[in-house]
């Protein structure tokens, strides 16, 4: 029997540093294995995040712990080019590339500039034969086009995804899985939730994004791991489905995606 998988969070993010933040991060994952969770994929957003992301799967820990390296839109203005060559170093824990993609919420890096990172990353998980890690809002028609145009990579995950049922529908269709954060949870989420009960189980994954997105009802404090157990549980209620069920199902997806040993 498996236990959850936290698909996509940013650990590094909290707890590289000194002995009191390694200690945090122990407590952290020791929290999220008595939970039920038995790994996590930790993804980067720039060059910076994403050597930290390769590094800290080194942590010892009894939650395995893997990485992707990536440059995501709100920092497209960056140089991409130490993402890539990061990425084509090689790691043994590296899984992924992304999170990449469009954001058109915030536009925090101009529209162009998320196209061309996008695509250059897209391109990159072909030629390493990785797993792809979408970040997508108020922008998925510009993504289809993009995913279309440089062909999606055959292993690729529309992660945190927030958008309508049509929207999900096109994600599988183009051969996008779906993953799905504690916003399933929040008060305003209706489309979503009808979106999530159309994907079928076996493109379906769960996530944290810790420290971001807190589920119902740890909403104002920061995420962790260990609350990918309240994003599944809600789901499977969701969904009509029994937790063990998607709990198998998920983490089995989640080793397929991005290649993951057995446990």
């Amino acid at each position: 029997m498996s236990h959850w998988s936290d698909a996509h969070c940013h650990l590094q993010e909290q707890f590289l540093g000194d002995e009191e933040t390694a200690a945090k991060l122990s407590d952290t994952l020791a929290r999220a294995y008595e939970g039920g969770v038995d790994r996590v994929v930790v993804i980067g957003t720039d060059a910076t995040t994403s050597a930290q992301a390769l590094e800290i799967t080194g942590f010892e820990s009894p939650v395995a712990i893997y990485a992707t390296v990536g440059l995501h839109p709100h920092d497209a203005a960056q140089d991409i080019d130490p993402v890539l060559e990061l990425a084509r170093k090689g790691h043994p824990k590296l899984v992924g590339i992304g999170e990449c993609g469009l954001d058109y919420f915030y536009e925090h890096s101009p529209r162009a500039d998320q196209r061309r990172a996008f695509a250059r990353q897209i391109a990159l998980a072909h030629e390493l034969d990785l797993a792809l890690v979408i970040h997508a809002r108020d922008a998925f028609d510009d993504l289809f086009e993009l995913l279309r145009s440089e062909g999606v990579p055959e292993r690729t995950v529309v992660h945190c995804f927030t958008g309508t049922p049509d929207d999900a529908q096109a994600c599988l269709t183009l051969g996008c899985d779906i993953s799905i954060s504690g916003v399933v949870t929040f008060k305003n989420a209706d489309l979503l939730r009808e979106a999530v009960r159309g994907v079928p189980l076996d493109r379906l994954h769960v996530e944290t994004d810790s420290p971001f997105l807190a589920p119902v009802p740890y909403r104002g404090r920061a995420n962790e791991p260990a609350f990918v157990t309240v994003v599944g549980e809600f789901v499977a209620e969701l969904r009509g489905e029994n937790f063990v069920e998607v709990r198998e199902a998920t983490s089995a997806n989640t080793a397929r995606l991005f290649r993951l040993p057995p446990r």
